[in-house]
């Protein structure tokens, strides 16, 4: 079957922040034929980047922590555990964007950027896909408070064991998507890196 979609209409409900855009539009149907009109607002978020910090040496992960505007409906944790991550402005790589956000959230420098997965966050009614990578770093040194006034960042950083942080997934500490793929992704395949980079 041929898989198509038709743009009826577009506008701009919302442009401040973040931009709304209201689409009218149909698709063709499995079974034959195509859909009636539909609505749909899109929520334009752009692409994006995330960084989980990993030191081998120490078995540490690189956490962040600030006040999400998203998570206000539950007062008691409108702080959440994350990971490094921004946005991709234009004329910028995913990779460039990672080793960018890392210095300015976290202050660390990668020293190697591996590439986990790309993936849509909430592809219902976001545009936000997401570059995913592992970036090795030296966490000796990790720590204090990050991020750049301009935007409006007040970051706190912090290092932790790996099964210390695995056990805040399983716990439900780390509430937000992102950092949950990663850590998981980082508890496959943990011994596999280490290997790699010959720690024992």
């Amino acid at each position: 079957m041929s898989k198509e979609f038709k743009i009826n209409k577009r506008e701009v409900a919302y442009n401040g922040f973040f931009r709304l855009e209201k689409y009218q539009l149909q698709h063709t149907l499995y079974q034959g034929g195509w859909s009636e009109e539909i609505t749909r607002e899109l929520f334009m978020r752009g692409n994006c980047v995330a960084v989980l910090l990993y030191d081998p040496n120490r078995d540490e992960v690189v956490l962040i922590e600030q006040f999400r505007a998203g998570a206000i409906l539950n007062p008691d944790r409108a702080w959440l555990l994350e990971i490094v991550a921004g946005a991709i402005e234009e004329g910028e790589t995913a990779e460039e964007v990672a080793y960018r956000e890392s210095v300015e959230e976290a202050g660390c420098e990668i020293e190697e950027l591996t590439l986990i997965n790309e993936f849509y966050t909430t592809p219902g009614g976001a545009s936000e896909r997401i570059s995913l990578f592992l970036g090795k770093v030296d966490a000796t040194n990790v720590g204090g408070v990050h991020g750049l006034d301009y935007e409006h960042e007040d970051i706190l950083v912090t290092t932790a064991k790996f099964d210390e942080v695995f056990q805040m997934v399983e716990d439900g500490r780390i509430e937000s998507g992102i950092p949950i793929i990663a850590i998981q992704w980082l508890y496959i395949n943990r011994d596999k890196l280490r290997q790699k980079w010959g720690v024992n």
